[in-house]
């Protein structure tokens, strides 16, 4: 495969990885409610001592906070990921844009937040319809030629921008959106980019495939999920109601809802890696334990025909 042919992305990159929108905390922007500083320390030094090695982060979690607790309690061994494209004016306003001179400008400032003279895997966070994909990448291929970029990425990304990528640097991984709800976005890994390393977020589908989002539950003011317009309350009610229903039927066959979504991607669907937005320690070992044991594709078949 293609990012066997580089032996420290093969090594670094496991099937779990922390997502870091859940240390975002009381810093604001995209992130899923408080986090102390003392939780946050503990939490990543717990998800380092079990074994999950790969941190993806984004200077829009928490307004930088995100980065800023990963350089302060990860050690140096850790695989980073952050991103370039989206970030804020002074009055906190979400600005996107891929020109060259934003992307040179996030990624300095993400070294210093994360306390690196290295990215081990740098990706641009959303297409730019306004920008030309080749030429944030210019950018980004001068300071991989120093050595200041390890690999390099893209995220949400589509066909057309892979290609003309491809013309500048050599993409080694993808990350977009995949769970139960929504598993539209990986159908670009075919042809010559299905041996890319493929990396979901939203896996948990912000929380709702957890079980835990409920009609009445109230967020609290550091959580996008109570004034972000992409969740639509109608959506996540009707949502809700569906899990409900697959919660019944796993019940049958004694496996929990996390269990199922990560084999789902990962088993089933078949992606390298899931991103899992961790918030706690009981997370943390209700996940690592789903990779423990493999639910057979023909049970994963039939609860999806069931549901």
């Amino acid at each position: 495969m293609l990012y066997s042919e580089i032996p420290s992305l093969d090594q670094a990159l496991s099937r779990i990885s922390f997502g870091g929108a859940s240390l975002s905390g009381e810093g604001g922007g995209y992130g899923f409610g408080a986090i102390s500083e003392a939780e946050a320390e503990s939490l990543l030094k717990g998800a380092w001592e079990c074994g999950i090695n790969v941190y993806d982060t984004a200077p829009i979690y928490g307004f930088g906070l995100s980065e800023e607790r990963l350089g302060r309690y990860l050690p140096r061994e850790a695989f980073i990921i952050t991103k370039g494209g989206v970030d804020w004016h002074p009055n906190k306003r979400v600005n996107m844009s891929n020109e060259p001179a934003v992307m040179e400008k996030m990624l300095l400032e993400s070294l210093k937040r994360l306390n690196r003279d290295s990215i081990d895997l740098y990706m641009i966070h959303w297409p730019d319809a306004r920008t030309d994909i080749r030429k944030p990448l210019e950018v980004l291929k001068r300071y991989q030629d120093q050595g200041i970029i390890r690999h390099i990425g893209l995220c949400n990304t589509n066909l057309q921008d892979l290609g003309k990528a491809s013309e500048l640097v050599k993409v080694v991984a993808v990350q977009s959106e995949l769970n139960l709800f929504n598993s539209q976005a990986f159908q670009i890994l075919e042809g010559q980019w299905k041996d890319l390393f493929s990396m979901s977020w939203g896996t948990l589908d912000k929380g709702i495939l957890s079980g835990r989002v409920h009609e009445l539950r109230r967020y609290d003011e550091h959580d996008a999920r109570g004034w972000a317009p992409w969740w639509n309350k109608k959506e996540v009610a009707k949502k809700i109601e569906r899990v409900g229903r697959l919660k019944t039927i796993l019940d049958d066959y004694s496996i929990s809802l996390t269990h199922f979504c990560l084999q789902y991607n990962l088993n089933y669907f078949g992606i390298s890696s899931c991103l899992i937005g961790l918030k706690n320690n009981k997370d943390l070992v209700e996940t690592t334990s789903s990779l423990q044991q493999n639910i057979p594709e023909s049970t994963i078949r039939e609860v999806l025909q069931r549901w």
